[in-house]
């Protein structure tokens, strides 16, 4: 097997002897390094095969600009310049992987570059920063593999053994991206499902009705990271149509919740002209963590999931919101839209009581009137696709069995 090709991504004015260990160790595990450097500023260390002047350079800039700059500002640019080269390699074929080792702000640089790369592309990040909370934000809607090195990147047997293992793992990856290139594609359409835990019933038996017709389903965990990649990989043109049945980032968006997936949610499947059944799955609360609602949010309604998660009962003029949200982003799809209701209930938490955050009862989860607002509102500014109010239950059979009926007729319809 040919050796493989790997960009290795570092800023050798702050992390030159780690560059360089990483470097022998692909030549060592079967790989031929490809060293990016992405310092901020000016040094008089060599060997990169491209230098910091020249990634500043491919952004439109210089290093002695960059050093006028604050740290953000700068090191936006050598994302710009770095992704830019990066791409071009990639894309003409000349690589088969990606490594990066840094700290805090090489994570932020190496890996923005990452994401811009195209899913299942070998993707490796190595870096104390991969244990902490913060890898969400570095890894996002993108297949990047994080390394923690345990201490901080200074070289000792521990680090060292750590950066080998990543490095093997990058080699053996890229020898499998190679292989995978000469290997027939499967064929069948592949679609788009938003999940989530307490819609698992609808989600499960809308999975089996698409797989007994041949498709394949990926699903997209509506917890943020998920609703982007969903977006991500309808944008790449990935995907033959999306099922969105959780659409509850929407809500953490509008509220300021954890789950919010940001402003471009609901929005590729539609510019890509994907047939779409959206349904406000789940946008009767708003995702915070146990402990963290905001104080604005002192007297409203709460139900607490789990250890970790509570949740915000969505109210009447939120759901009017969401319903003028929807309606704009749905009005500017170019492909068939059909959006569907489920009037007994838009999540599994129908049967539950709601609580103040003390933890006392004050009403029910239940609560029909505020959610027909939202249908309401969409109905009133929805000028593209059409809107469908069953009397069903998110999770009952026949919804799901909706679901897949009315996204068969739009495939068909397309």
């Amino acid at each position: 097997m040919a050796q493989p090709r790997i960009a290795v991504l570092a800023t050798l004015d702050s992390k030159d002897d780690a560059a360089r260990f990483v470097c022998e160790a692909l030549s060592q595990a079967g790989g031929v390094p490809w060293l990016m450097d992405l310092s901020l500023k000016s040094h008089n260390i060599q060997g990169a095969d491209v230098t910091a002047e020249e990634i500043a350079h491919a952004s439109g800039t210089n290093l002695a600009a960059l050093a006028k700059m604050d740290r953000a500002g700068a090191a936006l640019s050598m994302i710009k310049g770095g992704t830019k080269l990066l791409l071009e390699k990639t894309q003409a074929g000349e690589l088969a992987g990606v490594i990066g080792i840094g700290g805090a702000n090489g994570s932020t640089v190496f890996c923005a570059m990452m994401r811009a790369l195209e899913p299942l592309f070998p993707k490796v990040m190595v870096t104390p920063v991969a244990a902490t909370a913060a890898v969400q934000w570095y890894v996002a809607e993108s297949d990047i593999a994080m390394f923690p090195t345990i201490g901080d990147i200074v070289l000792n047997r521990i680090t060292r053994a750590i950066i080998d293992n990543a490095v093997h793992a990058v080699v053996a990856m890229a020898q499998a991206w190679d292989k995978r290139k000469t290997m027939p594609l499967g064929t069948s359409p592949l679609i788009g499902l938003s999940s989530f835990g307490n819609v698992q019933k609808a989600v499960d038996a809308i999975t089996a009705l698409l797989q007994e017709r041949g498709y394949e389903v990926i699903h997209f965990h509506a917890s943020g990271p998920g609703g982007r990649a969903l977006e991500n990989l309808a944008q790449r043109g990935e995907l033959h149509g999306v099922i969105d049945l959780v659409t509850s980032e929407l809500t953490d968006e509008l509220t300021g919740g954890v789950y919010s997936a940001g402003p471009d949610r609901l929005k590729a499947a539609s510019s890509k002209g994907l047939p779409q059944v959206v349904v406000p799955g789940c946008i009767d609360h708003t995702n915070w963590w146990v402990g963290e609602a905001p104080e604005r949010y002192g007297n409203r309604e709460f139900y607490q999931y789990n250890l970790e998660i509570l949740l915000m009962r969505t109210n009447a003029e939120e759901m009017e919101q969401l319903g003028e949200v929807f309606a704009e982003r749905l009005n500017a799809a170019k492909g068939p839209v059909t959006v569907l209701i489920p009037r007994r209930g838009l999540s599994s938490h129908i049967d539950k009581p709601t609580q103040n955050l003390e933890g006392r009862t004050i009403g029910s989860w239940e609560q029909p009137e505020t959610d027909a607002q939202f249908a309401t509102a969409l109905e009133k500014h929805l000028t593209h696709g059409t809107v469908k109010k069953l009397d069903l239950h998110i999770n009952d059979a026949e919804f799901a069995k909706a679901c897949v009926d009315n996204f068969l007729e739009l495939l068909s319809a397309d």
